[in-house]
């Protein structure tokens, strides 16, 4: 709790797709080879183009920072599908990942030019500690490395500079930040804050309140909605056609012919032959005669497992072997001596490459043979399942090519005796568009992804479904493009839009008056009802700090207007813009009242520890300033502006 009070208190009102970047500080490599799918990041590999910023002696290319910020993009919508470039970008994430690269580059710089660069010496050494560069012995493995670098696209330059940085970060940032603490009364101040409650009161003015009652006329909205086609924007729509052909239903699969059976009997002979395992309890030991010992204890009374344990040493179970498996694991002597031992039973000792065994016979299972009658049953429903699955495939085969021919999927359905269903309209993830939360059946999901990548209408496929036993022929019927839903369609949502952007202006002024008769020691609540309009009432809000962070702890989004409170200073008032100008909030804050934490508090004790953490953090984030500012840093614009293009006209798989 300590630690999400402190984080909330220090960064309560950041973007947090900062924190997607950390990692490119710390170390990009332990992205590339975390098991993640990351093929393409070629870490700090200039790859030629513009530079966007350029640091001391060094740089960072604009394809570094573009191959970084795709890549977070594609994580970050493995939880957020639906998420596009454009509000992956509005989310700051460009400076974010510019400044992580700056920093790497700087440090490096800097600490080259003092003479505290990190040594080959001690990069092949951190090269070689990489668990993805080992090969099946646990040591380094030269050609693990290349075949990973060529994997992941990365070069041997590359990654020793990605890991010179990393170290180097250590080195430099790990000594300033260790140690740093505040003084007793500053904690004990700072842990009280923490603990603090704030009363206050909270009034919120909508904008369609203030908005015009006159009705829009059709030009003005018209002219509204051209000026802000892109809020309207809807997502490209894909219609598919398809139909799904089953094994289980072809017509011309001939049945398993006897000698088909018969062939299949005898190719797998040893497994309808009668078999015996058995489940062994062992011990070895170096010696014929310490074998002979022990076994002798055993059969005296002695447990096994007891007398292996007097003499420091430990037994292994052995389950459902056969003879022949333990006479290749062990001897043909051990397995003749276990076969010939009945359940219960310890088998003479035998002797093997690795000493003589001392053996118990757990369990015995014998597993009677069958003729060729006793196997026909499962020998023909299996060959028969192998018969329509390679069928199954032969047609496809045909399917592809028929449509290769310019054969269409209607004909090659009719041909099959196989029904074509039409989809609803799609969008990329497979949602059924304008019907919130609804998806495509599993099957077309399947087909969903090839088909947004077709480039017209009406190019049939196949493809195989999930359970390997369907295909699925198919083809995009109709393709809408991204475009600005028709004003006709959606005029309601525009003129309620075009309402609430007329009056968040009338807001924003009655915000301002509100604001000022507070000042004047007017409570909130009667300042707003001096504004003579029927407007929500003021809520009255008691909230200490630990409850708020309890808020953020439970994933719950805090609402700005705490956020807010939690940021002023006592007796004062602000306004703030709600989202979508849907109106202004003001926020009172009457009292704010310090916790009385004892000195033996534990609470005490743990904000010392954190906050000394968090006092190193910042003289960290000094130095790391400082050493941006002595080399140099000139970022380029141009280039950033164009790469912000690109990535946003590109959409890296968003909608």
């Amino acid at each position: 709790m300590i630690a999400s009070m402190l984080s909330l208190f220090r960064k309560l009102i950041h973007s947090r797709f900062g924190a997607l970047f950390a990692l490119v500080f710390i170390g990009l490599l332990a992205v590339a080879f975390a098991g993640a799918d990351v093929t393409g990041l070629r870490l700090g590999q200039s790859a030629g183009g513009d530079t966007v910023a350029k640091v001391g002696r060094g740089q960072v290319a604009s394809a570094d920072l573009y191959r970084i910020i795709t890549s977070a993009f594609e994580r970050e919508r493995q939880s957020n599908p639906s998420l596009t470039m454009q509000q992956f970008l509005a989310q700051n994430v460009l400076n974010d990942a510019l400044d992580s690269l700056v920093d790497r580059t700087a440090m490096q710089q800097w600490a080259i030019a003092h003479d505290m660069g990190a040594s080959d010496r001690l990069v092949d050494s951190e090269i070689a500690k990489q668990p993805a560069f080992q090969g099946p012995d646990g040591k380094f493995s030269e050609t693990a490395y290349k075949a990973l670098l060529a994997q992941r696209g990365l070069t041997d330059t590359t990654v020793r500079t990605d890991l010179a940085q990393g170290l180097i970060a250590r080195q430099v940032l790990v000594p300033a930040s260790i140690g740093a603490s505040l003084p007793g009364a500053g904690v004990t101040r700072y842990a009280a804050m923490l603990k603090e409650k704030r009363d206050g009161e909270i009034g919120f003015l909508p904008s369609l309140a203030f908005a015009p009652k006159d009705k829009p006329a059709d030009a003005v909205l018209a002219s509204y909605y051209k000026a802000n086609a892109a809020r309207y924007r809807q997502p490209e729509r894909r219609v598919l056609r398809y139909a799904i052909i089953d094994e289980a239903g072809l017509k011309t699969v001939a049945a398993p012919t006897e000698a088909e059976i018969a062939a299949r009997y005898k190719l797998n002979a040893d497994s309808y032959a009668a078999s015996e395992m058995r489940t062994v309890t062992q011990v070895v030991v170096p010696t014929e005669a310490a074998a002979r010992e022990l076994a002798a204890q055993v059969s005296g009374g002695a447990a096994l497992d007891a007398a292996v344990r007097a003499k420091g040493l430990s037994t292994s179970k052995v389950a459902d072997i056969t003879r022949d498996k333990l006479a290749a694991q062990a001897s043909p002597a051990v397995a003749d001596a276990v076969f010939a031992t009945a359940q219960g039973k310890l088998a003479a000792p035998a002797k093997s490459g690795l000493g003589w065994h001392v053996v118990r016979v757990d369990v015995v299972t014998r597993k009677p043979g069958k003729t060729l009658d006793q196997a026909r049953t499962e020998i023909t429903t299996a060959l028969a399942a192998e018969k329509r699955h390679a069928a199954l495939l032969d047609l496809s085969a045909q399917l592809e090519e028929q449509f290769e021919n310019h054969t269409g999927l209607a004909d090659v359905a009719k041909g099959q005796g196989v029904e074509v269903v039409t989809t609803p309209a799609l969008t990329s993830d497979g949602a059924i568009f304008g019907k919130a939360g609804e998806k495509a059946s599993a099957d077309v999901l399947a087909l969903t992804q090839n088909a947004f990548g077709m480039e017209r209408e009406g190019e049939a496929q196949v493809a195989p479904l999930a359970d390997g036993k369907r295909i699925a022929i198919y083809d995009v019927a109709r393709i809408t493009p991204a475009s600005p839903a028709p004003l006709d369609q959606i005029k309601d949502v525009v003129a309620r839009d075009y309402a609430t952007e007329q009056g968040a202006a009338r807001a924003k002024d009655a915000s301002a008056k509100v604001l000022a008769a507070v000042a004047k020691g007017t409570p909130l609540a009667d300042a707003i009802k001096g504004l003579g309009l029927a407007l929500p009432a003021a809520q009255p809000i008691s909230l200490t700090r630990d409850q708020l962070a309890a808020m953020q702890q439970s994933g719950r989004q805090l609402p700005p207007p705490l956020v807010l409170l939690f940021a002023m200073a006592k007796g004062t008032a602000k306004p703030l813009e709600a989202p979508n100008r849907a109106g202004f909030y003001v926020v009172a804050l009457k009292s704010v009242t310090p916790a009385q934490i004892a000195a033996n508090d534990p609470f005490l004790a743990q904000a010392r520890q954190q906050m000394g953490q968090d006092v190193g953090r910042e003289l960290a984030e000094q130095l790391r300033g400082a050493m941006r500012k002595e080399v140099g840093v000139t970022r380029n614009e141009a280039a950033l502006r164009a790469l912000n293009t690109r990535l946003a006209g590109g959409q890296a798989g968003g909608q």
